[in-house]
Order: C-alpha cells, then structure tokens, then sequence
C-alpha cells in the first residue's frame, strides 16, 4: 500500500487525545476514543497490505509477523525495563506485585485479559498502574493473530464472499458490544471479540477499495466530507465522557469520522494539508513510542 502522510497525521491525532484524555484535561474528557481511531486505521493499513500482497502472490506469513515483532517488541521492552525500576521504588508490596503481573500478560500479548479481571479503565486506581494502556496493545495483536490467517484462507478458497464474510463478523462483534457493555462493561471493554467490529471497519474499508475503483470526488464534496470528519472525531473527543457506553453504537461517530478521512484523505484539501504537514506527520511517525511512554510518565 502506498504511504499517505495524511494517516500518520491522523495518527497524531489519536495519540495525543488519548494522552491529553490520561493528564486528565477535562476539555478531553472523550479523549480515548483516539485508540478506537487506531484500531480502524490498524484495519485498515493491515488488511490493504495483506490483500495486496496476495494479488501479487509474495503474502509470507513468516514475513508479515517478523515485521511485526521488529516493529512491536524493542520499543516495548525497552519501556517496561526502564519503568520497572521506578515501579520497584515507588510501588507499595501489593501494587508492585499488581505490576509484575501486568509485565508478564503484556509480555504474553494477553495485559486486556488481566486487566479484565483486575480492574475498570475509568477506576480511580488506574494511576497506579503503569502498564494500563498496555491493553489496547493486546486487542490489537490477538486480532493480528487471528485475523490475518482467516483473510488469507477465505481470499483463496472462498474469495466472492469475503466481503460479506467479513461485514457479518463486524456486525456480530457490534451486537456482542452492545450486549456486553450493559451487562458486562469491563470484559466490553477489554476483550477482543467486542472490539473486531472496529478493527474491521477499517479492513472493509481496505477491501472496497481493493476490489472496486472509485473515482475521484469533486474538490468541494472532499472538503465538505473531510471537514465532516473531522468534526466527528472532535465530537467523540469534546462530548464522550466516563459515562458514555463503550463500545458501543456510540463509537461510529469517531469511527465513521476515521473512515472518512481514510476514503478523501489522499485528495487536495484543507484538512489533508493539515494532516500532511511536518509536525503531525512527525507526531504520527513517532505516535507508537509516545503511547508506549506516555503513561507510566504520567
């Protein structure tokens, strides 16, 4: 897939909502939905690569996954080593402990599935424990996991239906979401299987553009839109706050915001300039490590 500065520049914006949602400005007060943003980018970027490489025949899953862990690994073990120590020295016995537990799961890809049983990310303690973002880190690398061997396998044994295989799941995922989240906020929130939905907006979205050509939109309806989005991330961003109901419908506002911008990003605009520019892209090239630190920082 071709690199569009404009998505690291939506990078930026994801990270620094979520970081300006964890220093506790109340103006942010819906500020993590800046992770469900890059779930859909994950998606999205993912999925367009991997279909991609299949039609030129040189997907390799060993490739795909070394890639990852070379992207993933050093800059994560280097934050958990330097913050163990200051954990070790601030920590009373039993956060500590709480801690190292949190370094084996994220270690193991699984910190989403402890944190599920430990805790609520809206709790009051969650300052005590600086491995808590780590659960995003976790969804997303079970869904690469999983979901990249179910895309290879449909697209060379059943490819007519992967379009509608996939909007199926998504649409199960969402149902689960909407169950859970009242009935059983904390694994809603944290679990895998309630968070797909999102990942695969972003991989639908990949696979439209894979499979169908869709012209250029005039200049002014690609202002109009990428403004629209905008707006939408900002209204997640300004007006969610600890009592909206996540994940959720709720979350298609910031995400149909992300899918838009994704659709007329490339084009000539005012919004993909913006994005485009050197500080966001910088933000958004650097956007990985900044999450990663940026909570046992704070």
């Amino acid at each position: 897939m071709q690199y569009r500065k404009e998505i690291d520049g939506l990078r930026a914006v994801a990270v620094s909502t979520v970081i300006l949602y964890h220093a506790g400005i109340e103006a942010f007060s819906g500020g993590y939905v800046g992770v469900d943003i890059f779930f859909v980018i994950s998606g999205f970027l993912i999925f367009g690569l991997i279909l991609k490489e299949l039609s030129l025949g040189i997907f390799s899953f060993s490739n795909f996954y070394q890639r990852r862990i070379k992207r993933i690994l050093p800059a994560l073990f280097l934050v958990i080593f330097c913050t163990t120590v200051p954990a070790y020295l601030i920590l009373i016995p039993e956060d500590f402990a709480a801690y190292s537990r949190s370094i084996i799961s994220t270690s193991l890809f699984v910190p989403n599935l402890l944190f599920w049983r430990e805790t609520g990310y809206f709790n009051a303690d969650v300052d005590l424990k600086p491995l808590l973002h780590m659960w995003s880190l976790g969804v997303e690398e079970q869904f690469y996991i999983i979901f990249p061997i179910v895309l290879v396998f449909i697209y060379k044994w059943a490819r007519r239906y992967l379009i509608p295989f996939f909007v199926l799941v998504a649409f199960m995922s969402l149902l689960l979401a909407e169950q859970f989240v009242l009935s059983n906020p904390a694994a809603a929130f944290f679990l895998l299987p309630t968070r797909i939905w999102e990942f695969l907006c972003g991989g639908l979205l990949a696979m439209v553009f894979k499979s169908y050509r869709v012209p250029p939109p005039n200049k002014i309806v690609a202002e109009i839109v990428m403004i629209l989005g905008m707006i939408l991330i900002g209204l997640a961003v300004f007006t969610f706050d600890r009592s909206t109901p996540v994940p959720s419908v709720h979350l298609l506002v910031p995400i149909i915001g992300t899918m838009l911008i994704l659709v007329f990003g490339e084009q000539k605009t005012m919004v993909g300039s913006l994005l485009r520019s050197r500080v966001f892209v910088f933000l958004g090239l650097t956007s990985y490590s900044t999450y990663l630190w940026h909570q046992p920082v704070l």
